[in-house]
């Protein structure tokens, strides 16, 4: 397998309809003239978080850690995500390169191989998770078949991964207006028996010595999107500049991701949820409790919000895999689709904690090298590229180390945040390489022996 191919065009795809599909340019930079404005790339990034998965971790961490507390944790993943994804985009913007070309740079063609394998991987059992999470997620509001429901969203959630950013960027603007107003209806219903004052005060189980410690509902924060998140060059490559590349991320965090959680964790504080310890604020009860139009319009908001998440998610896993099998996007997401559709009717759904502890840990460490690595200048970046290493060791021993650090955090210090544990080691471990292999580079070798 490869990760860098030569740069030469290729007719885009076409449907067996007739209809010619756009160029999705995962083998090569984006060129200037088909780079999408602002207002475009940011629909992508804007709705992606507007999820109802995100009421759900929101309300379990409020739940854990009172209003107040669960907030300031809620804020600070928010902020963490906003500035480790913004890094991430600006460099993406600059080059117009999707993930897996980047990452090349850093870890070296072959080093990137297996970062881009694992990420690509991941995002399927993201993929996964959703849907299964809009059969569960039916069938426990409606009484729906749920192993039915899977496969239908499963199609139809391909379907929308196969017509490209496009289809990305209209489901968005879909989708999140769906979410703000919905949303809003349950805090309004959520707060029919209580009041601003009650959700403020509320304490969750935090005197009672809540399981979760407040570094564990950080990272859930983190984790909930940090593998797309990572791989957001495959949709920031879109934008005409690094500038505005951050920009468009900037709008799903902190700003999208923080009003999601924000929803789940008012519901909980409120007192409306069915079980805040596990489903947290999962708040289509409080829709389809009401009956009529909100109970029909609660079905719409759940394939489309989940169905989102999911295109975003397997769209990543497609150009991911495609930069490493030589295959096009297109070729790619009906397999990788019926390949997550299985994992889902396996009822991933139920592993949620395992997999965000996965994400958590061994995720953040991979963008933490790359911006450490190319952030800085121009130069180094090219520099990456010309010198076309196999294997970096630096950077592969930095994401490792920055791995089992944050490991040790999850099992001996769950009161800290893993995921930054991770970012913080990779980094430093990083350039303390780097900085070691210059100095040993710009050594004078030694004089000859005298005899």
């Amino acid at each position: 397998m490869t990760t860098a191919r030569p740069e030469t065009a290729r007719p885009p795809d076409n449907s067996s309809s007739g209809i010619e599909l756009a160029d999705e340019f995962e083998d090569r930079p984006v060129p200037q003239e088909h780079r999408r404005s602002l207002l475009s790339v940011s629909s992508v990034w804007f709705g992606f978080p507007m999820v109802l998965t995100n009421a759900v971790f929101g309300g379990v961490i409020v739940y854990h850690l009172g209003f107040a507390t669960g907030l300031v944790a809620i804020l600070l993943g928010c902020l963490i995500l906003g500035g480790y994804v913004g890094a991430l985009s600006y460099l993406a913007g600059r080059t117009g390169d999707t993930f897996t070309r980047i990452a090349a740079v850093t870890f070296g063609p072959r080093g990137a191989t297996l970062a881009s394998a694992f990420l690509a991987t991941v995002v399927i059992g993201w993929f996964a998770f959703q849907v299964g999470l809009t059969g569960a997620t039916l069938h426990a509001a409606l009484g729906w078949h749920t192993a039915a429901t899977v496969s239908i969203a499963g199609v139809l959630y391909v379907a929308v991964a196969y017509a490209g950013i496009r289809a990305l960027a209209a489901i968005g603007w879909i989708a999140a207006p769906m979410y703000l107003v919905l949303g809003g209806v349950a805090i309004v219903l959520a707060l029919r028996d209580s009041s601003p004052g009650d959700v403020l005060a509320y304490e969750g189980q935090a005197p009672a010595g809540g399981t979760l410690a407040f570094g564990a509902c950080v990272t859930m924060v983190v984790a909930g999107f940090i593998d797309s998140g990572t791989m957001t060059a495959d949709f920031t490559r879109w934008s005409r500049n690094g500038r505005e590349a951050v920009l468009a991320s900037l709008t799903a965090f902190p700003v999208a991701n923080l009003l999601a959680l924000l929803v789940g964790a008012v519901v909980v504080a409120a007192g409306a949820a069915a079980a805040p310890g596990s489903a947290g604020g999962d708040f289509l009860g409080l829709l389809t409790d009401e009956g009529g139009w909100l109970t029909a319009a609660a079905v719409v908001f759940v394939f489309v919000n989940l169905g989102s998440v999911s295109a975003h998610c397997l769209y990543n896993a497609a150009v991911g895999w495609g930069q490493l099998t030589g295959a096009t996007m297109r070729r790619l997401v009906p397999v990788i689709g019926a390949l997550g559709l299985v994992v889902a009717l396996a009822g991933v759904w139920e592993h949620f904690e395992t997999w965000l502890t996965l994400l958590g840990v061994f995720v953040p460490p991979i963008g933490a090298v790359i911006i450490v690595d190319q952030l800085p200048s121009r130069r180094r970046a090219r520099e990456g590229r010309a010198r076309g290493h196999g294997v970096r060791p630096g950077a592969m021993a930095a994401w490792a180390g920055g791995a089992g650090l944050a490991t040790l955090v999850h099992y001996q210090g769950p009161q800290y945040c893993e995921a930054v544990t991770g970012v913080l080691a990779a980094a430093a471990i990083h350039l303390a390489a780097e900085r070691l292999l210059r100095t040993r580079a710009a050594a004078p070798a030694a004089a000859p022996e005298r005899t």
